[in-house]
């Protein structure tokens, strides 16, 4: 399959050197000097990844990302950043970019973090086909194939990573997850330092699935040591 990139970056050279570089890995690389055009690019066309630029006239990376994440289809994204600061790099994260790189970066790097996208992209979409298992438990329904979340009837409207991490804590009920294993499982590698992210994405899923978040009854905290999805009764599809 012919994978189809956008790189969304003000710096032409760096952009066309992305470019020169993606098309010696027979990726289709379409390039955006600007986040007006890449918003333009992205809702006429398929990508199967996007690295997007943070700093960028008319519209900012992080506000690209925040429009991408709201559509139903699932786009990686990686994002470049100039920026030493780490707040940049966690709002990018919470925005829901899959990984990001701080400038300057090798290219060697870049193109390792592209291919880790995609293996990781690979993996979820061939055991989504694999096994096609509906969650049941309790009151809730995950679809992975549909990316669908059902509570009591009502569908609830997470965010690509949010979803992500409620599959995985539901696909594994019972187990006790470390912020560091959480990272590594649901954003792939390159976030050491960065387990607030977690904290974050938990905070925002136990407001949208939890009666009452200060006592939740799906994802609990173990104290000392992280985070488990509640074991029920499982009523998955078989």
């Amino acid at each position: 399959m012919l994978r189809k990139i956008l790189v969304i970056e003000d710096n032409k050279d760096l952009a066309h050197l992305l470019k020169l570089h993606m098309e010696d890995l027979s990726f289709q690389v379409d390039l955006a000097f600007d986040g007006a055009v890449g918003l333009t690019q992205v809702a006429n066309n398929d990508y199967h990844l996007i690295i997007l630029d943070l700093m960028l006239p008319e519209v900012d990376g992080l506000e690209i990302c925040r429009q991408i994440r709201s559509n139903k289809v699932y786009i990686p994204i990686i994002m470049l950043t100039s920026k030493s600061a780490e707040l940049d790099r966690i709002l990018g994260l919470e925005m829901g970019a899959d990984d990001y790189v701080t400038k300057p970066f090798s290219i060697r790097e870049l193109m390792a973090r592209v291919k880790a996208v995609f293996r990781r992209s690979d993996e979820i979409q061939s055991g989504v086909k694999k096994d096609v298992l509906v969650v049941r438990t309790e009151n809730m329904m995950i679809d992975p194939e549909k990316r669908k979340v059902m509570l009591e009837d009502r569908e609830i409207e997470l965010t690509a990573k949010e979803f992500d991490l409620l599959l995985f804590f539901a696909s594994h009920a019972g187990k006790v997850f470390t912020r560091s294993q959480l990272l590594d499982s649901v954003w792939g590698y390159g976030h050491d330092g960065y387990e607030h992210t977690v904290n974050s994405h938990i905070n925002r899923l136990r407001a949208k699935i939890e009666k009452n978040p200060g006592k939740p009854i799906y994802i609990l905290t173990v104290w000392g040591v992280g985070y488990q999805f509640a074991e029920f009764e499982n009523k998955g599809d078989s």
